[in-house]
Formats: structure tokens, C-alpha cells, sequence
């Protein structure tokens, strides 16, 4: 699965994000790819997914499913969100 992971600035919420998903999968045996970017370099990227916070996952129009994250800093709450994704 390729993931990208947007925020305002590309490197900071972003590679974050892009970290715990990777950990999430590891976790339970899945394998993640992904790319960090922002608001205004993920249109063309061809991912599976997109994974933004709240706010910035409003502004994203896309083909492939966008995941709003309400809370980054609570691994178990982002893993109960990002789990449905990893097991398609």
C-alpha cells in the first residue's frame, strides 16, 4: 500500500504522520510506503491513500480515499482509523 501524508508544510505533521502509519502496519504485519508532502504538492501523486489532519484533509480533493486523523499524538486512536485501510 502507498500512502501520502500531507501537511501545510511537507515535513513536519507529515513525516510524523508518515511514521506512525509505518509502525501501525509493521505492527500488524502489513508493509506501508508512503511520501510525506504538502498542501500543495499531492495532487499527481499516485498513492492508494491519503492521510491528512482534520483541517488540512478538508482542502484535499482526490480520486483515492482521504483519511482525516483528529488526534496525531494518540497512537491508538490513529491506529483504529488507519486499520480498516490496512486490511483492504
Amino acid at each position: 500500500m502507498k500512502v501520502l501524508t500531507v501537511c501545510g508544510m511537507g515535513f513536519g505533521t507529515s513525516l510524523m504522520m508518515l511514521m506512525t502509519i509505518q509502525e501501525i502496519a509493521s505492527k500488524h504485519g502489513k508493509k506501508v510506503e508512503g511520501e510525506a508532502t504538502d498542501l500543495g504538492s499531492y495532487k499527481g501523486k499516485p498513492c492508494d491513500l491519503i492521510v491528512a489532519s482534520s483541517e488540512i484533509a478538508k482542502q484535499i480533493e482526490a480520486e483515492v480515499p482521504v483519511l482525516a486523523i483528529d488526534n496525531m499524538l494518540d497512537k491508538a486512536a490513529m491506529e483504529a482509523q488507519i486499520l480498516p485501510y490496512l486490511e483492504q
